[in-house]
């Protein structure tokens, strides 16, 4: 896994690539939760995920949690399809704010 964080229209932005799988989750959750330390909104981009286990889910959930507790935006965007299936399988489709991309967020705001 690899990731890059850029800031966009107020947003921290984290782009995961690869694998977010047992071994990768722990950078990914620290990345996460790092921005959400910042207390920027934040969007992360899963439009790159080849592969997310439950330990990657996770790390999403948590992030969640702690952007609810700081009432801070958080949502996911560009979801692959594989992570989508992950996402659908555990039900948590319906539970994160999913939008097609960062400009449909955006929008969405306006």
């Amino acid at each position: 896994m690899s990731y890059q964080v850029d800031e966009k229209d107020g947003y921290a932005v984290v782009r995961l690539t690869g694998e977010v799988d047992l071994n990768h989750s722990p950078e990914a959750r620290r990345v996460i939760l790092d921005c959400l330390q910042k207390q920027m909104p934040l969007l992360v981009d899963l439009s790159s995920v080849d592969y997310i286990d439950s330990s990657g889910v996770a790390s999403l959930v948590e992030g969640y949690q702690l952007s609810r507790s700081r009432q801070l935006d958080f949502g996911l965007i560009g979801v692959s399809d594989a992570a989508m299936n992950v996402l659908r399988l555990a039900r948590l489709d319906k539970v994160f704010p999913i939008y097609a991309s960062l400009e449909a967020r955006l929008k969405d705001t306006r």
